[in-house]
């Protein structure tokens, strides 16, 4: 009998620098060699990606010495998937979460994905509406907050009528400004409200009023790089009553017309254009990531 060290492979899988005691020429016995895997670790925890967006993963085994190899899986391979290198793909909207497991002790790290912007004709649109300042609405469908032009009090979609402040009573004056400046912008951190010209490049695509999830409004853009505006109606300017939900769409732009007017975004069944409206009325708000 002797004894010599090498890699064999069994039923059982790939044992890597193996002391095998050998009896011409059966294997009777081994005994694996190396570290033992204490964890692993992955260089990102949380990515945040935009529809067709490639990101490396790179894990790392703990200690210097133990096991490298590891296993990728994805909880919704619809919204990203991974390949055995650790190559993240986003596919879609949503969230997804990305974990590495050890082969060897079944250590384990996550990495949280989600899915949030959509390019189309060069500008990257949020999936969602602004919801309370600072945040987005939890659906595409969902209507989020209504806004007044260059503020950052968020107002209900639905009666009754409350602020994000808390406030029930209607703000009826009229907001001043030349554009909608960045401390009053209620967009998420790493988002804005768009310009004109970014709101009117979405009429230069493909566009369908649709029913989604039981919510009326329009689809802008070409399939997988497509974006549901909900048809949320408005809040009027002079007492904030609700005013046509589920037929039209009302979408601010930063951009004013003249100290009167701002541009906006307007849409309905079959029709999409740029309006000029007064600053005080409460419309919706769909975000571009800020460069």
């Amino acid at each position: 009998m002797g004894t010599k060290n090498r890699s064999t492979k069994t039923a059982m899988g790939i044992f890597h620098c193996a002391a095998m005691a050998i009896i011409a020429p059966a294997i009777v016995s081994f005994a694996s060699c190396g570290k033992k895997v204490t964890g692993v670790s992955l260089d990102k925890t949380v990515l945040s990606l935009i529809v067709g967006d490639i990101e490396q993963l790179t894990a790392t085994v703990e200690p210097t010495g133990a096991n490298k190899s590891v296993t990728w899986t994805s909880s919704d391979t619809g919204i990203a998937t991974v390949d055995k290198d650790g190559k993240v793909t986003a596919l879609a909207k949503g969230d997804a979460m990305i974990t590495v497991t050890t082969n060897n002790g079944k250590k384990t790290a996550t990495c949280a994905v989600t899915v949030e912007g959509v390019l189309i004709n060069g500008i990257v649109w949020a999936t969602r509406n602004v919801d309370a300042p600072g945040a987005f609405a939890a659906s595409p469908e969902s209507f989020g907050m209504f806004y007044q032009w260059n503020r950052k009090i968020g107002w209900s979609s639905t009666d009754p009528l409350e602020n994000s402040n808390g406030g029930t009573t209607w703000d009826s004056s009229v907001p001043d400004g030349t554009t909608w400046e960045s401390p009053n912008d209620p967009c998420p951190v790493g988002w804005r409200v768009p310009a004109q010209e970014e709101l009117e490049s979405l009429l230069n695509t493909d566009y369908e009023w649709i029913t989604q999830n039981g919510v009326t409004g329009t689809v802008f853009g070409s399939a997988p790089n497509t974006i549901f505006l909900p048809a949320a109606g408005y809040r009027i300017n002079d007492n904030g009553m609700m005013r046509i939900v589920g037929s039209d769409g009302f979408y601010w732009s930063s951009s004013q017309s003249n100290n009167i007017y701002v541009r906006t975004f307007d849409f309905q069944k079959g029709y999409a254009s740029m309006y000029n409206d007064f600053r005080n009325f409460g419309f919706s708000i769909r975000c571009v990531k800020a460069e």
